[in-house]
């Protein structure tokens, strides 16, 4: 029986500045930074401090992944088309203004949507970051 989601990737262009990102942007937390086998492959694992239970696996494109496959998401990362996480805040105008101070780059401020707030940022290699503050939502608000 599945329990949880306990891992997901979001490919970087560099994975200490990434990680910088991740946690002295974002308030998140180291999890696992370790490299493996013959020293070529970075096993980099972030977090929220308040979920344990997910990891957010910091990935350059490149193997396991084919050349092929590595070269299409390093090219979507670039292009700035990737999206890497939603994230809930308890209030999006305040965690947008905070971002900003701290020079995160908004794609959408804030704006009241049916399903709560939403604001979409980049995070240091160009991924989207959407920022919701949720309310409860009825499927007919979306008519």
């Amino acid at each position: 029986m599945i329990t949880n989601v306990s891992l997901t990737t979001v490919f970087v262009k560099d994975i200490d500045a990434a990680k910088a990102f991740y946690i002295d942007v974002l308030g998140f937390v180291e999890r696992t930074d370790i490299t493996i086998g013959d020293g070529s492959y970075r096993w980099c694992t972030v977090g929220h401090p308040g979920q344990p239970e997910l990891e957010v696996h910091l990935q350059l494109p490149g193997p396991p992944l084919s050349p092929e496959v590595a070269e299409m998401f390093a090219r979507a990362r670039d292009e700035g088309s990737l999206f890497a996480l939603g994230l809930a805040v308890d209030d999006c105008r305040k965690t947008y203004d905070d971002l900003r101070a701290k020079g995160v780059e908004f794609l959408q401020e804030p704006a009241d949507r049916p399903y709560g707030v939403e604001a979409v940022a980049r995070d240091n290699s160009g991924n989207w970051l959407v920022l919701v503050e949720h309310k409860d939502f009825n499927p007919a608000d979306f008519d």
